[in-house]
């Protein structure tokens, strides 16, 4: 049996993002083959999402995404089980990425969202190990997108459970952020 050492299980956590004991136990079962260990998480992580699926999710937060010039923005429901998953970095990171998909890529619904790539994996298998690493069911609401006639503003309330965005034509920045703090 191969001796399963720290810097394995780091390297595989680093390469999956799974958990440190499933590292572990998948590099123990693969007998320190580092492919087959990959592929064992990738089950056991898919198995784990599939188990998840079930259960509500009505927690959440928003994330907000602006183009470089504002004329431009989306807004991305991300839902979980818990407000205290709603804080985890690794949660509320995946908000933004996919907010900026999608104000890059304007899909059409969430299912088009979903076979997005995002970092070179679909957005569905990024979801899938975020399950997986987290524990928690996560699901993409919905979305919508912006291309203003002017600069798109938005404004988040306290959490990120409740966003606004609105397109306003003239006036100084600051209007369009007074604006949708009022909606």
């Amino acid at each position: 049996m191969a001796e399963i050492t720290a810097s394995m299980v780091k390297a595989l956590r680093e390469k999956t993002d799974a958990p440190m004991m499933e590292c572990k136990k998948a590099l123990t079962e693969a007998a320190g083959d580092m492919a087959r260990a990959e592929e064992i998480l990738r089950v056991k992580l898919g198995n784990k999402a599939n188990k998840a699926a079930s259960r509500v999710t009505a927690e959440g937060i928003v994330g907000v995404h602006h183009s470089a010039d504002g004329s431009i923005a989306s807004m991305v429901e991300l839902n979980c089980e818990t407000d205290f998953v709603a804080k985890n970095d690794d949660f509320q990171a995946f908000a933004r990425a996919l907010s900026a998909l999608v104000s890059e890529k304007a899909p059409a619904d969430v299912d088009a969202l979903a076979n997005l790539a995002l970092d070179g994996v679909s957005v569905e298998e990024r979801r899938k190990a975020l399950i997986g690493k987290i524990g928690e069911n996560i699901t993409v609401r919905r979305f919508v997108r912006i291309a203003g006639h002017g600069r798109v503003s938005s404004y988040i309330h306290g959490g990120s459970r409740i966003g606004v965005l609105v397109d306003v034509q003239g006036g100084e920045e600051s209007l369009g952020k007074d604006l949708a703090m009022q909606i």
